[in-house]
């Protein structure tokens, strides 16, 4: 496995691979691997004959400085969790490097109407660091497949659009949420909580079973199940950010007549601030009068 921290020798590399033909796949990450990264890994191995991980704590999407700052940091380890697993190159660049110009001087790249909502609206900025961030990785590596974790769902759409947008020749994969026995979103932020606030986080996941049940059960008051999903959190010991139920395809408010939806959640559980998912297809159930 070749570690690579700087731009021209990452380009070498890659031309040559293209030179004799190899597919490429892209694991973008910031590091602090846990087995839902490592899912990610694996299909992107699945899918190509060459596969780079990224490992780059990104500065532009950290809304706090705190935040950017406790992150943490586990490049050895996570070295050699991707050797293990046969990864071809980890490409691990420092801030300077990806932002030569430095933060404030840097070309922004913006996804319109999905980066303001959800996440985005209590994190200002954020969807702005992560569509910079991934579009420079895409030049850069040019791969043919880009592996994201379904658990960040409003991510993934908006890297979707991205990439459809700017008539990117790259498929974008989404992998199912990988999570621990009891249901909680594996999460490298899981790793803030206490031993009280890991007992009770596994109330987000069953909050979200709780809606979708609703749902196929025929429910179609969303604004209703959303204050309801809310206040079960509460109940839990956990403080919401949102409850929301949208489509699944632009994550636009959901109708009583869409059939394809996703439920959306994040909470605060002392330091850390959950997120989580969950689809529901409500086609073939009746609209409630």
């Amino acid at each position: 496995m070749q570690t690579i921290a700087a731009i021209e020798p990452l380009r070498r590399c890659l031309d040559t691979w293209r030179g004799q033909g190899g597919r490429i796949a892209l694991v973008p990450t910031m590091g602090n691997l846990h087995r839902g990264h490592l899912q990610l890994v694996e299909q992107a191995l699945a899918l190509a004959d060459r596969v780079v991980a990224s490992l780059f704590v990104n500065p532009l999407q950290f809304d706090r400085a705190a935040d950017l700052a406790a992150y943490p940091r586990t490049l050895e380890a996570d070295l050699a969790a991707l050797e293990a697993l046969g990864v071809d190159l980890v490409f691990c660049p420092d801030a300077g490097t990806v932002y030569p110009r430095g933060l404030e001087h840097t070309t922004r790249v913006e996804v319109p109407g999905l980066s303001d909502i959800l996440c985005g609206a209590s994190r200002p900025g954020h969807f702005r660091g992560v569509a910079t961030v991934v579009t420079k990785l895409f030049n850069l590596i040019r791969p043919h497949w880009a592996v994201f974790g379904e658990k960040d769902y409003q991510q993934l759409v908006l890297i979707r659009r991205l990439a459809e947008d700017l008539n990117l020749p790259i498929e974008i994969v989404g992998v199912p949420t990988v999570r621990e026995p009891d249901g909680l979103a594996m999460s490298s932020r899981n790793g803030y909580l206490s031993q009280d606030g890991r007992a009770r986080a596994p109330a987000l996941y069953e909050t979200l079973r709780f809606m979708a049940a609703a749902i196929r059960g025929g429910a179609r008051d969303y604004a209703a199940l959303e204050r309801e999903g809310a206040e079960r959190l509460r109940a839990q010991g956990l403080a919401p950010d949102y409850v929301s139920v949208r489509r699944q395809g632009d994550l636009g408010p959901a109708r009583p007549d869409d059939a394809r939806l996703v439920i959306l959640a994040a909470a605060w559980l002392g330091k850390a601030r959950l997120i989580d998912n969950l689809v529901v297809n409500a086609a073939t159930l009746p609209v409630a009068p």
